[in-house]
């Protein structure tokens, strides 16, 4: 393994900008690495060489220039990057992993895109997921399922498995991931990542096809806190093409970062979620987050409990609000405008029949399970009975969490209450499958931001803790996250990721 993919995105940073590797040499590197393990793997859905390599050259070439040109590169100049592709690109294809838009070349750059090409992040490629980010375990892709890097047969997390895969496999120092009930922080506790959450609203989500547009939050995955927010930091800030864009950025994130891992906690409020640990928690995950308690009290945390009692609540108002929005955001999707066509094979040629071919063979089962809960959900004379009502307890979960930061300054769970599934192991009981994201799902509800670091292994698996800060106070969970982070680094002489197995791709070519 080249080296040189083993560094963190800063690390990497640091030698391009000392002119001691080249931007080039770096993508290639991790082209290399994709090259290798991907076809196990499945974390890319399409790589982007040409373009990346080209980005690359121009770095190189305006440090080699000198002046001020080069001092005016972005720090994150030259880093290659993966994206999600729920995030639409020009050059390149947006698929959601979804036979609906296979080939679907977007017209436009999504905000986050026009930042990066912006800063000269060359762009590797885009990235699984499942399909129109539903799922928690990247199964539900139209295009196969995504492996975790720590075990092939294990789920990545989902619903952007493939940009924590791709990270946990060191095939991209950085990814872009989207997260609607904890679709990036979910992955990054399976994978051994760092996974964040950004305030809803602080990181524009123009050109991030839309699951529900309530809850949808564009965010960086890494394997640093401090790359995270590196990333955070150039992604975010207000954008007038989106009408829910914070008007003003959410600065200190890297400075919160740097502050945190010098590992002083003095005087830092760290509430545990008394709804989130003990029962339905497995007991490797429970031992790790008190683990993780006890060095944050060691470091000058005060530990204090928190109760949100309308937590419990929250999977099933989520599972009424979120396909309620999907039914509405998908109903674009008709065969109509762009995206695929399917005619029917008889009968009369109406426009209600081709959008039914259409949706049937376009669209996967899991998709079709939340339109028709949506749409159900909303229909005449079920709407207050379940939409409405959902829509109130998000509003006591709001309360909650406004409660609960009045006697603490973060908040810490576990991220995840199990470590990773193996694949295929919840294929016939949805509900199971919906209970991975429990942990994480009242913070999209909320709209406040949340990281998962890692927090140690159980069964020789990574099990991630999160934390979650008010909204617009992000700086604090890269304090909290990166203290952790330094603590447990500390304690175990070498970061979690260093100590993930080296892939077999033998062994699933021979099983295929």
């Amino acid at each position: 393994m080249n080296e040189l993919i083993k560094l963190s995105a800063t690390e990497l940073a640091a030698k391009l900008r000392a002119g001691e590797v080249t931007s080039v040499e770096a993508v290639q590197a991790h082209l290399d690495r994709i090259a290798e393990v991907d076809g196990t793997l499945n974390a890319f859905l399409h790589v982007n060489a040409e373009e990346a390599l080209a980005v690359a050259a121009e770095v190189d070439a305006i440090r080699a220039a000198g002046g001020a040109g080069a001092e005016a590169l972005h720090p994150l100049a030259g880093v290659p990057i993966a994206i999600k592709d729920l995030i639409v690109t020009k050059g390149q294809p947006t698929t959601a992993a979804s036979k609906m838009l296979e080939g679907w070349m977007s017209p436009y750059d999504a905000t986050v895109i026009e930042k990066i090409r912006a800063a000269k992040l060359p762009m590797l490629g885009k990235t699984n997921l499942d399909e129109f980010a539903m799922g928690s375990s990247t199964e539900h892709s139209a295009y196969g399922v995504t492996r975790n890097p720590w075990d092939l047969n294990r789920i990545p997390g989902g619903s952007g498995g493939g940009s924590a895969a791709a990270v946990a496999s060191f095939e991209a120092p950085l990814a872009l991931g989207t997260d609607t009930g904890g679709s990036i922080r979910q992955p990054g506790a399976v994978t051994g990542t760092v996974g964040v959450k950004p305030t809803y609203g602080a990181v524009s989500r123009y050109g991030a096809i839309a699951m529900a547009s309530s809850l949808d939050q564009i965010g960086p995955v890494s394997r640093t806190v401090l790359d995270s927010a590196y990333l955070q930091e150039l992604i975010g800030g207000h954008d007038p093409k989106d009408s829910t864009s914070l008007p003003n950025a959410l600065e200190g994130l890297v400075a919160a970062a740097e502050s945190g891992a010098a590992g002083d906690l003095e005087g830092l409020r760290i509430g545990v979620i008394k709804e989130l640990t003990g029962e339905g928690y497995q007991e490797g995950v429970q031992a790790r987050f008190n683990e993780s308690l006890e060095l944050l009290k060691a470091a000058g945390a005060e530990i204090v409990e928190v109760s949100c009692p309308n937590f419990k609540y929250a999977l099933g108002a989520y599972y009424l609000i979120m396909p309620s929005e999907v039914s509405s955001n998908l109903a674009k999707f008709d065969g109509v405008r762009y995206g695929k066509r399917v005619l029917p094979e008889d009968g009369p040629m109406t426009i209600e029949r081709v959008m039914g071919a259409t949706r049937a063979a376009g669209f996967g089962d899991e998709v079709k399970r939340r339109i028709i809960l949506g749409t159900y959900a909303l229909s005449a004379g079920y709407y207050d009975a379940y939409y409405g009502s959902a829509q109130k307890v998000r509003t006591l979960i709001q309360r909650d969490f406004a409660a609960a930061f009045e006697q603490a300054d973060v908040l810490v769970s576990p991220t995840a209450p199990t470590v990773a599934f193996e694949l295929g192991a919840n294929d016939n009981d949805p509900l199971a499958m919906y209970l991975n994201d429990v942990a994480t799902i009242p913070a999209n509800l909320a709209g406040v931001p949340g990281i998962t670091v890692p927090g140690g292994l159980s069964e020789n698996l990574p099990v991630g803790i999160q934390f979650l800060a008010p909204a617009y106070e992000d700086a604090r969970l890269y304090r909290a996250g990166a203290a952790l982070e330094a603590l447990l680094e500390k304690q175990w002489g070498h970061s979690l990721i260093s100590q993930a197995p080296a892939i077999d791709t033998a062994s699933i070519a021979q099983e295929a």
